[in-house]
């Protein structure tokens, strides 16, 4: 078990050392974040009474897309410099690599989504930099992480990488999409975290469902 986390954190530290040093990963995803909301922001003011009723789907739709930028380099880079090989033919469990990769991936897009919170709170004058969004943000941010990293894998071997990520991604990840949006419209109007338990309760399933999904496939997922 030991050995088992040793490779998990190398893993990760190896993929925030590298990304320390360049910044693809993050700036791709927080310039793509910035226009989508500009954008949101333009088409909205000009038809929308109450920008307020679509914040929501912005939040949700922004993350996500800008999610799968950053996704889609999780394997692309070892792929292309000829690292992938070394760490699956490393003695160990190929799982460990999986959740080494999910976890830089799921910082990635938390560190998006802090920086992405305050500009939809300045454009769309919504509070929303709060504990029970932060939570429910996290949920779904866990669950996109777990599946868009097995995906990512998968579709790292195709010719379509990019295309087939997203085509791949985008219909399973619907059930936290449709939560994220419905649970975050309850917080707007102010309910609790108690009044969305059964939301709750979807995001844990579904977050543990795939990441145990993920831990006995990932093998099978990086046979070329």
């Amino acid at each position: 078990m030991k050995r088992y986390l040793q490779v998990i954190w190398a893993v990760l530290w190896k993929d925030l050392r590298i990304e320390s040093r360049t910044k693809d990963v993050f700036t791709s995803m927080a310039v793509f974040a910035v226009l989508a909301l500009l954008i949101f922001n333009f088409a909205f003011e000009l038809r929308v009474p109450d920008k307020a009723m679509v914040t929501p789907g912005v939040l949700w739709v922004t993350v996500a897309f800008a999610g799968v930028l950053g996704l889609g380099r999780a394997f692309i880079t070892e792929k292309d410099k000829g690292s992938l090989a070394g760490l699956l033919l490393a003695p160990v469990d190929r799982s460990a690599v999986y959740f080494g990769k999910m976890l830089a991936n799921l910082l990635f897009i938390l560190v998006v989504e802090l920086f992405l919170l305050p500009l939809i709170t300045i454009f769309f004058n919504v509070p929303l930099i709060t504990p029970a969004l932060l939570l429910i943000l996290l949920l779904g941010t866990i669950g996109f992480a777990a599946v868009g990293t097995t995906f990512s894998a998968l579709a790292v071997n195709t010719r379509a990488r990019e295309v087939l990520l997203p085509v791949l991604l985008f219909p399973v990840m619907l059930p936290v999409l449709v939560a994220g949006i419905r649970s975050t419209i309850g917080l707007l109007e102010g309910d609790t975290l108690a009044d969305l338990g059964n939301w709750l309760q979807l995001f844990l399933f579904y977050d543990l469902l795939f990441l145990v999904v993920a831990f006995l496939t990932f093998d099978y997922v990086v046979e070329e």
